[in-house]
């Protein structure tokens, strides 16, 4: 015979309750005390049945466990306490910084001349005072960029100028060749000499003949 399934609801019948009731308290106890043993877990069951009778199961001190519960308990409603608090710190500076964020955009709007309609005399001519030192504020900042850029290159002048001067000195000292030079002079008397060299054997019958 195929067992229909259970309903999840009261059963009306007392008796079928009370039935009901013993059996799954019996394979509830089973059931924890092979938690129990198979995982070594510490395990506590408490059950009241509909007649307010007593039925527990503990795997160790009953008291102990409970206890130990208790500051679990304590601990992470602490932790949930302190976790609630900083979510509500962070959404009220996310809204601060939402509201920030807002002006400044307003601000930058009315700094480019947008969205002035419904600006007064007093808040144009504080936007007008920004404008003014914003103004000089890029003035200086460009003036004192330039001046910068001159010094750099005044640096560069005198860099180059120093090595002109140098190239031009070593231009203008002779070299070890030009020194070993000597220049030709005609007052020379050594240079009048002329030589002539004969190579061969003489002409004797020439000699006679002369003689």
């Amino acid at each position: 015979m195929v067992r229909g399934k259970t309903q999840m609801k009261r059963i009306e019948n007392a008796t079928s309750r009370q039935v009901t009731f013993s059996k799954r308290r019996n394979g509830l106890l089973k059931k924890a005390f092979e938690l129990s043993v198979l995982c070594d877990a510490e395990v506590a069951l408490i059950v009241f049945s509909p007649r307010g009778k007593l039925c527990e199961y503990s795997s160790s001190s009953m008291q102990k466990i409970i206890d130990r519960y208790q500051r679990l308990a304590r601990d992470v409603q602490t932790n949930n306490k302190a976790m609630e608090q900083n979510i509500q710190l962070l959404k009220y500076e996310y809204a601060n910084m939402e509201k920030k964020i807002e002006i400044l955009e307003v601000s930058k709007r009315r700094l480019m001349g947008e969205d002035l309609g419904a600006c007064s005399i007093d808040e144009l001519q504080q936007i007008e005072r920004q404008l003014e030192q914003s103004l000089s504020n890029i003035r200086a900042k460009k003036t004192q960029l330039f001046k910068e850029h001159i010094e750099k290159l005044k640096e560069k002048e005198r860099i180059l100028k120093a090595e002109n001067e140098i190239l031009c000195e070593k231009a203008q000292q002779p070299t070890i060749q030009d020194r070993e030079i000597v220049p030709y002079s005609q007052s020379n008397p050594h240079t009048d000499v002329e030589t002539e060299l004969f190579i061969g054997r003489p002409e004797r019958g020439t000699d006679r003949s002369e003689n």
